[in-house]
Formats: C-alpha cells, structure tokens, sequence
C-alpha cells in the first residue's frame, strides 16, 4: 500500500481538484467492482449488471461530491501531516 501511496504523490498534483476526483473516481470504481466479483463469485450471488451499473453510477456521484464538498478541509490537514512527517526533527537535550 506504501508503494501506491508513494507512487500516486510523485506523479499526480494534489492541488488540482479535478486530479482528485479522477482518482476517488477510479478507487470509486475498482472497489465496486472488486466487491460486486467477490459476492458474484465466492458467494455464488445473481448477476444483474443493470443494478449493479446504477449502484455504481450513484456511489460514484456521491463520492465525487463528498470530495468536492470537503477537499479543502483535507488539504490543508494533509499539509500539515506533511510537514510533521516530511522535515526531520532534530530534538536534542542539553544536559
């Protein structure tokens, strides 16, 4: 999972809005479909892809909003996560 998260803050700008939804978009989609092919296939449920589609379709608008409404709130902590774990700091005791 660290290597995901390294890879996606080298190459993916965290101040473009429309960067993130892209991305709660596809991590929207891949884990839909990853738990719709689980319940499909190990616990030998219906297939219907209609509904499936149209659940898939409504998560995805509400996620995207969800991100929407609260980015910046989540920037400006991550920002600040950042700079704790990012700069080294260098406590020293003077005895």
């Amino acid at each position: 999972m660290d290597f995901y998260g390294g890879y996606l803050d080298k190459n993916f700008s965290k101040d473009s809005k429309i960067t993130v939804i892209l991305l709660v978009v596809a991590s929207t989609a891949m884990y839909e479909i990853f738990v719709y092919a689980y319940k499909a296939i190990i616990l030998s449920s219906n297939v219907e892809i209609l509904l499936f589609s149209k659940i898939l379709v409504i998560e995805i608008i509400y996620n995207s909003l969800l991100t929407i409404i609260l980015y910046p709130l989540i920037q400006k902590l991550g920002y600040k996560m950042e700079d704790i774990f990012k700069n080294p700091q260098i406590l020293t005791r003077y005895f």
